[in-house]
């Protein structure tokens, strides 16, 4: 393995011991008084990140410049900011969780049937989750009911850091599925009644269509629709974010029936569509706890991987 630069090692064993300081730190602290403390974290990082404060203000006022003033703007950005180290900080506390026991002590469930419904199908089930909330805690919830999560996840380049996450989601049955390495066992595992996650609510460099969100062409990756399309798997919306009553609030919607016209492109675009309608509808109903700093209207038409 080719030797990491002096610098590049010392920045990842900090930033390493910093995050496991951090697990110990919310064992010790009441969740109340943890979660406040990364709250304050969190608007920390709004007054001295000016670039992501910058883009959250910008992509909040392209998402409700019509419906709300700009103080508004800034003070859902400072919120989202807030929110965004609250939320970080139940994911990380949430390592500790070992049963569901633990997970009802700070997490409340919706629409549970919907979730047994569509395993009960036998086709593979396909979450349609979104980054609002704590949503590693899903992977966490999910393999402790016995689906069977697949999830799909790229190597972080520092091999301690990897370790930690990887031992994170698959601490309790979830099953590691490599990115873009791993397809045929992902195709594989839904047709054997298992699930996963699949994320369409960025802008990155996979294949994707330009589907509306919020008013705008969005370039979406299509990832869960191929899935869907070439599986049958059932596709599932579910989000979580964290209530007034400052506990987790996992929700399973009904699932998403599938478009099948015989046409792949028509296909790929209107159930790209039809997922993200329903993320848009979930953000809209939370708008602090979506991730505003990502630059969700980057790419063009014309420069998406197709």
């Amino acid at each position: 393995m080719e030797e990491r630069p002096l610098r590049k090692e010392i920045k990842y064993t900090l930033l390493y011991w910093f995050v496991r300081f951090l697990i110990f730190l919310s064992g010790v602290l009441p969740r109340p008084v943890w979660l406040g403390f990364c709250g304050f974290l969190g608007w920390l990082g709004y007054l001295f990140s000016p670039k992501p404060r910058a883009l959250a203000v910008k992509h909040l006022g392209m998402a409700f410049g019509k419906e709300k003033t700009p103080d508004e703007i800034r003070k859902l950005a400072r919120q989202t900011f807030i929110m965004l180290g609250k939320n970080a900080g139940e994911i990380v506390r949430a390592s500790r969780v070992k049963t569901i026991a633990d997970m009802d002590k700070f997490v409340v469930v919706h629409g549970y049937e919907n979730a047994e419904a569509a395993r009960d199908k036998g086709k593979g089930l396909i979450f349609i989750p979104c980054h609002l909330g704590a949503f590693e805690l899903m992977v966490t919830f999910v393999a402790l009911h016995g689906f069977r999560p697949m999830v799909i996840g790229t190597a972080l380049k520092d091999e301690r850091l990897n370790e930690l996450m990887v031992n994170y989601r698959n601490a309790h049955g979830a099953i590691p599925v490599q990115r873009g390495k791993e397809t045929l066992r992902l195709f594989k595992g839904l047709k054997q009644g298992g699930s996963t996650a699949v994320l369409i609510d960025q802008d990155t460099k996979v294949k994707s269509r330009f589907v509306e969100f919020f008013g705008m062409e969005a370039a979406t990756p299509i990832g869960a629709a191929i899935l869907a399309l070439k599986t049958g798997a059932s596709v599932l919306p579910a989000y979580i974010y964290l209530g007034e009553d400052n506990l987790q609030h996992i929700t399973f919607l009904p699932e998403i029936p599938l478009e099948v016209t015989g046409d792949e492109e028509t296909d790929l675009v209107r159930n790209t569509q039809n997922y993200t309608r329903y993320i848009e509808k979930v953000v809209r109903e939370h708008p602090t706890q979506w991730v505003w700093m990502h630059e969700r209207w980057k790419t063009k038409p014309g420069e998406e991987v197709r």
